[in-house]
């Protein structure tokens, strides 16, 4: 039996399954696909032609642009085909042609979309990702399975991200970067194959990190990146200097943290 509020708007020509639950206030335009366990929050609206599948939650307020197909099966060779799950938070922002994956029961079942995300056209999120927000996809940004991209990170057009790489908060991916491997909180990262070519200055400064902090940060890098050691004994080495900058703070921890990818860095795949 379907679930749909009295105040939502649902064009005759789309098919609600057996099964959906529909919000306040919703708006359903022409031609669209909404399947048999899917829930769609208060106040969402979903234009035309577009498919929401799957085991699928879609949060208040969330906009979905004609050709979006959101909750497909994971594209892993290994999916299992179980009940697993999409959950997409509030007011984010889907364009055309947007593609996102449910996950995999082998790696927890479960992809993971923060709030107020803005998702341009034909970009593609796979599945078990994990993603925080006030994230900005470009148009045919790709990431693959088990990606995680932390809170404000920016990621320009064609940008590619290979399988369970980290990206940091308000990092920035250049256009057409191929990004394979993880990239700090407020790192900058360029080209193909992808080299760290700085710190996102712009954006630490539209975040409210004043000057000096900056300035701190910057020496951080620096040392984290130039010492004589590797990039992790490097960090651990400089940790009690930076107790009191919580931006540089959060660069080490991510440095520190266990990963299945190692480090970008302005050496990494840069040519010689």
């Amino acid at each position: 039996m379907r679930m749909i509020a009295s105040s939502a708007k649902i064009h005759p020509s789309s098919a609600i399954e057996n099964g959906a639950v529909i919000g306040e206030n919703v708006k359903i335009g022409p031609f669209c696909h909404i399947g048999p366990n899917v829930v769609i929050a208060d106040d969402v609206e979903i234009l035309s032609h577009v498919a929401v599948i799957g085991h699928t939650s879609v949060g208040k307020g969330t906009k979905i642009f004609p050709g979006a197909v959101i909750g497909g099966d994971s594209q892993s060779v290994h999916h299992s085909a179980l009940n697993t799950k999409l959950v997409i938070g509030e007011n984010c922002t889907i364009r055309e042609g947007v593609t996102m994956n449910t996950g995999t029961v082998e790696h927890g079942g479960a992809t993971i979309v923060g709030n107020n995300n803005l998702f341009l056209a034909y970009s593609h999120v796979a599945h078990d990702c994990r993603l925080g927000n006030n994230i900005i996809l470009s148009n045919n940004v790709m990431l693959a399975g088990h990606v995680t991209v932390e809170d404000r990170a920016i990621l320009g057009g064609g940008s590619a991200v290979h399988q369970f790489t980290r990206i940091g908060r308000q990092a920035f991916i250049g256009g057409l970067s191929a990004v394979s491997y993880d990239v700090i909180p407020y790192g900058m990262l360029n080209g193909n194959p992808g080299v760290l070519s700085g710190l996102n200055v712009v954006g630490m400064t539209r975040a409210g990190i004043d000057r000096p902090a900056i300035h701190r940060v910057r020496r951080c890098y620096k040392q984290i990146f130039e010492g004589d050691g590797s990039i992790r004994a490097n960090a651990a080495a400089i940790r009690n200097e930076y107790l009191d900058c919580a931006p540089a703070i959060e660069i080490l921890d991510f440095i520190a943290a266990e990963s299945d990818r190692a480090l970008s860095s302005p050496n990494r795949g840069a040519k010689g």
